[in-house]
């Protein structure tokens, strides 16, 4: 294609290339050019709806590797596979017995699993099958889009989808802090005219973008617009290292220089490389070579500069501005839980702030359809929305996705109008929030039951039976005190998969609130190791909360019917 070899391709090349496409012999020798296309690795078979092939980076295969090997390098349950050589294809082999990813899942989002639930030891086809499942329901409950992922599809390595989920749940790692609540130093990045709100509506990518570009322009630097082309020739970068590397005045921290004189090197791959030379010093040379750099990889260049801002924010909390602290709440169980179903569900545009990202109505649309519920989406204003009245077309969205819930989908959702949505007005937000939840756990259970409605009361007479049958203690609804010691929950589990629950690890009464805590993480990872995608949380369960109690109880059901 590359017909004067200079390297690039000029669009009079492809437009000649693609006019002599008229044999099919030539044909081949096309689709061979564009499978040759350096770094991408085809990956056998194509995809059925589309007929395109698969395909993985192989630099990406490279950093993932790197950071797990780093990551768990002290684990001593990943001994039996780490460390991987990244040369090979060892990673998606060693991803396989599911026990490195429940490893990076607790630790981009500590105590999701419960390790005591991880099968370590003389692993069989059946227990491999059993860490898959917690691992892939596990994902699901921090908020990875695992639809199209099964256990077999991690058993076989299944390259492409291997990578896909890896990156998810090391990205929700990464990004865990980028978050005004979580970091309130991140206040500094507020620019002349803004307000808080505007801040707290950015994205983690767009916050690591203005922090960026706080640091070039302390140094005096011009902005970046993003973490591909703009950072390609590592100048940006040099200049965001020495502006975060330790100066020496926090105690106990020694300063670190950074050697600029790279800056100077004619050559890109040569200037990339002093610059990771640098970065390395500050103990942040992950994710990206110099190559990677040069190419301008955008989600390796994400993750290495979220890994950088990780450890070296180097962000003061201003003490002057008259800033209301209290509007910076984290969210709050409930919030986190509606979210990650959400974004587990595949909803687009990712939701990062519950009710900001809610107020054009567009995921609550997505919802109405994972619920059967239609949605006209001629009647559906799509962003980019207009600088003027854009607000207007969001309320006409709002407006319609209220009308829907009320004679569509029958909620009850009186007192409710679109302006709520729009604003965010929380309790009635999530009102709406928890009965598509609801809804979405209800259909679940209809479809495998012949579509017979479902009501808490069969939920309830199912889960009694189910414990009956199995000579265990029955509950008296949702709301039963019992429920706080997690018991009714192991006990269905029991029934449900006779054997798998260790009443040697549990304490089942007279018991502290800590051990209702453990009781409840042991719980809710093993409703998910036996193949029940739960999202609730332990505290739901020790606290009693109905609404997730349900969920629980409701998933574990569908998992019990599908045993019939």
């Amino acid at each position: 294609m590359d017909q004067d070899k200079d390297g690039k391709i000029t669009f009079q090349e492809f437009t000649n290339v693609v006019h002599g496409l008229k044999s099919s012999e030539v044909a081949k020798t096309f689709r061979k050019a564009i499978n040759k296309k350096e770094g991408i690795c085809a990956v056998a078979g194509t995809s059925e709806q589309s007929g395109t092939q698969h395909s993985y980076a192989e630099e990406e295969k490279v950093a993932f590797v790197n950071w797990v090997n780093k990551a768990l390098e002290k684990d001593p349950d990943c001994q039996h596979v780490l460390p991987m050589d990244p040369s090979t294809n060892h990673l998606f082999s060693a991803m396989g017995d599911g026990i490195v990813l429940c490893k990076m899942i607790n630790l981009s989002v500590p105590d999701t699993i419960d390790e005591r639930t991880i099968n370590k030891k003389k692993l069989t086809p059946f227990t491999i099958q059993e860490n898959l499942n917690l691992a892939l329901n596990s994902a699901s409950a921090i908020g990875c889009h695992v639809v199209n992922i099964g256990a077999e599809d991690l058993k076989e390595g299944r390259q492409h989808l291997v990578l896909g989920l890896l990156w998810q749940v090391i990205k929700i790692g990464l990004f865990a802090d980028i978050e005004i609540s979580r970091n309130e130093a991140l206040i500094a990045l507020l620019r002349d005219g803004e307000s808080l709100e505007d801040l707290m509506k950015l994205s983690p990518e767009e916050l690591l973008l203005r922090w960026a570009n706080y640091h070039l322009e302390e140094a005096g630097c011009s902005r970046i617009n993003n973490f591909s082309s703009d950072i390609k020739d590592s100048k940006a970068y040099y200049n965001i290292l020495n502006q975060v590397a330790p100066k020496g005045d926090e105690e106990g921290i020694p300063p670190i220089a950074i050697d600029m004189s790279g800056i100077r090197e004619k050559e890109d791959v040569r200037r990339a490389e002093c610059m990771l030379e640098q970065a390395d010093r500050l103990g942040c040379r992950q994710f990206v070579t110099a190559t990677d750099v040069v190419r301008g990889n955008p989600k390796l260049n994400l993750a290495f500069v979220a890994n950088l801002f990780n450890k070296h924010p180097a962000l003061k909390k201003p003490d002057n501005q008259d800033i209301d602290w209290s509007s910076i709440e984290g969210e709050t169980r409930e919030e986190r839980t509606f979210r990650n179903w959400m974004n587990s569900l595949g909803v687009n545009p990712r939701v990062n702030h519950l009710y900001l990202d809610l107020a054009d109505a567009l995921v609550i649309f997505q919802l109405y359809e994972k619920i059967k519920v239609p949605v006209n989406w001629d009647k559906v204003n799509k962003p980019p929305y207009p600088k003027l009245g854009s607000n207007m077309k969001k309320l006409e969205n709002c407006n319609y996705a209220v009308e829907l819930g009320k004679k569509e989908a029958k909620f009850s959702l009186v007192g409710i109008a679109g302006q709520d949505l729009n604003e965010g007005n929380k309790t009635l937000t999530l009102a709406l929030l928890w009965q598509l939840m609801r809804r979405y756990t209800l259909n679940i259970l209809e479809d495998l039951g012949d579509g017979q409605k479902v009501t808490d009361e069969t939920i309830v007479s199912w889960v009694n039976n189910t414990l009956q049958e199995a000579g265990k203690h029955t509950i008296s609804g949702f709301k039963d005190g019992c429920i706080s010691s997690s018991m009714p929950v192991l006990d269905l589990i029991d029934a449900i998969q006779p054997g798998c629950i260790r009443y040697d690890l549990l304490k089942t009464e007279h018991l502290t609130d800590e051990e209702k805590l453990n009781n409840a993480k042991y719980a809710i990872s093993m409703a998910r190791k036996i193949g029940a995608r739960v999202y609730a949380l332990p505290e739901d369960l020790v606290e009693v909360k109905p609404k997730m109690v349900m969920t629980v109880f409701a998933c574990l059901m569908a998992r019990g019917m599908r045993r019939v």
